[in-house]
């Protein structure tokens, strides 16, 4: 009797608790330590690649024509963050966080960037090429400095001393919204092609969704490489309406394979150096708003760790390495600087959800995308062919991603009590002002180009401006604050928050699979050990 009373109560046990809490996530295929096979490799690293054009085509598209640059210089500048942006990736994945990420470009620095565009002493000058290079020279001196506050915050661990104050739920809102924060990325976007976009948008659903139930192949084909397949069909179809004449008018621009210049701006071979652009020049008020933005750059780019290490199987990363990582952001914005790439670096958002899509997240893999930035950077024109691919079309693909690394700051959500009310406030305070307050500066930068503050210092309205435009930190700064001074109820409520769970991963050697993700290679672990 009583061992049918026991096997009745496990059952109504499992019944009430259907899905159990999971550190890692099972059904990945290969986790961060695990390479798949070398040809699968290729074409998974390929796919990174693409998908990391368009955060680095973007970012010139935007600056360098309010520079004074034109096709040249931007297909420059296109090829040289491309160079950087892979020799960041190696790096990150040998020495930073070890996890299958990918460094691109930060939106984080535009508004820095296009206030040292508008300043006085470069907008005065007549000649373009000679303001696009003045206005360069000005953008490397503040990313100069900033890059030595970056490495300071994360190998010195200040950054580390401010991650450990998170727990679960204030995790939540700063990963969910770090990917959600990108959305004027996603279908405003789409809607100035919706001809492209939408079919593209379609076209990921259908491949990665519902081909895998119909077709039964014996390996998962459709839903690994959905978007080669899909930007190959969209692109041949976006070239025929291009070379058909369907987009004559100016305004249809965005919809044309044919439009970015990028082709006819780029050499054959050219290797990007150092200081090409001429040697730096410095100003205290750039590098001091350049600072915060590495500040907001390094808040998106934790979210971002987070939910590479959530998609790649592995255990949430230590505050640690998490620093470690931030510090080597720093080293990656000092060659940005020293190469000329207009902005600072970041962990990619889109990167980090397709490691969901494919469920691949293998370091192998990013290692082999980065491979793939440095060659198509020095030969100029084969990597400006795939640079030409239309923003609609990527924007298509921004909101498939951005979607995955939104769901898996939800996911942090099974960690915590949410039937507890003190848990609803803090969790939905966050995140609505979280979408609400950049809302509100983003709109005021749309319709006067600045922010709501209008002092004296233009500096201090870009520092303002560059806080709380980015759904990510808002969010996060809220959360952190109000889980850490509201008091709890009794001590049992104080797993409500979920740090009972997270407690274990706050030092290094707390857990034991912390070595098998985050440890440095050939013992250099020595050196700088975690802690």
């Amino acid at each position: 009797m009583s061992s049918g009373g026991g096997e009745n109560g496990a059952k109504k046990a499992e019944e009430l608790h259907p899905h159990p809490t999971m550190e890692q996530l099972k059904n990945v295929q290969y986790c961060v330590n695990s390479p798949p096979p070398l040809s699968e490799a290729l074409f998974l690293g390929f796919q990174h690649y693409i998908l990391s054009l368009g955060n680095i085509v973007l970012i010139p598209s935007i600056l360098v024509p309010q520079m004074g640059g034109g096709n040249d210089e931007k297909a420059k500048v296109v090829q040289t963050m491309l160079f950087i942006s892979g020799v960041n990736t190696l790096l990150q994945s040998l020495f930073g966080t070890r996890l299958p990420l990918v460094i691109g470009g930060s939106y984080a620095y535009l508004i820095p960037v296009t206030s040292i565009i508008q300043a006085n002493r470069s907008s005065v000058l007549q000649d373009p090429e000679l303001r696009f290079m003045h206005t360069m020279r000005g953008i490397q001196g503040a990313l100069i400095v900033t890059s030595g506050f970056q490495i300071v915050m994360g190998f010195f661990g200040l950054w580390r001393n401010l991650v450990r104050l998170l727990s679960p739920l204030s995790v939540a809102p700063l990963v969910t919204l770090t990917g959600l924060g990108l959305y004027h990325l996603g279908f405003p976007l789409i809607a100035e092609c919706v001809e492209v976009g939408i079919p593209q948008l379609i076209f990921m659903v259908v491949i990665t969704q519902y081909l895998p139930t119909y077709l039964k192949l014996k390996r998962p084909i459709c839903d690994r490489f959905a978007m080669l397949f899909s930007i190959a069909i969209i692109w041949f179809y976006a070239a025929i309406l291009t070379w058909s004449g369907a987009y004559k008018n100016a305004k249809e621009a965005t919809c044309r394979t044919d439009s970015s210049g990028l082709i006819s701006g780029s050499p054959w071979i050219d290797i990007p150096y150092p200081f090409q652009w001429g040697v730096p020049t410095f100003n205290f008020g750039d590098a001091l708003t350049m600072m915060f933005a590495s500040f907001v750059a390094s808040v998106e780019s934790t979210g971002v760790f987070l939910a590479s290490a959530r998609y790649g199987s592995a255990t949430p990363v230590p505050p640690s390495v998490i620093s470690r990582g931030i510090g080597w952001l720093g080293i990656g914005t000092l060659l940005n600087a020293a190469f000329g790439c207009v902005t600072g670096c970041t962990a990619t958002v889109e990167n980090a959800g397709l490691l969901a899509m494919t469920r691949v997240g293998s370091r192998r893999v990013a290692q082999i995308s980065a491979a793939f930035m440095i060659f198509f950077s020095i030969l100029g024109k084969f990597g400006a062919i795939f640079a030409s691919i239309p923003a609609s079309i990527m924007a298509a693909i921004y909101c498939f991603f951005f979607g995955y690394v939104s769901s898996a700051g939800l996911g942090f959500l099974q960690f915590c009590n949410l039937n507890s009310f003190r848990t609803k406030f803090i969790l939905g305070f966050s995140l609505f002002l979280g979408f609400s307050l950049p809302r509100y500066f983003r709109e005021h930068h749309l319709c006067s180009g600045s922010g709501p503050l209008h002092t004296h210092s233009r500096w201090f309205n870009d520092i303002m401006s560059v806080i709380f435009m980015s759904h990510a930190t808002v969010a996060a700064i809220v959360a952190v604050f109000l889980d850490r001074t509201l008091p709890f109820s009794n001590d049992e409520a104080r797993k409500d928050n979920g740090s009972h769970w997270w407690d274990k991963f706050v030092v290094y050697s707390k857990d034991v699979r912390s070595d098998e993700f985050y440890k440095l290679p050939c013992q250099l672990n020595r050196f700088f050990p975690p802690y």
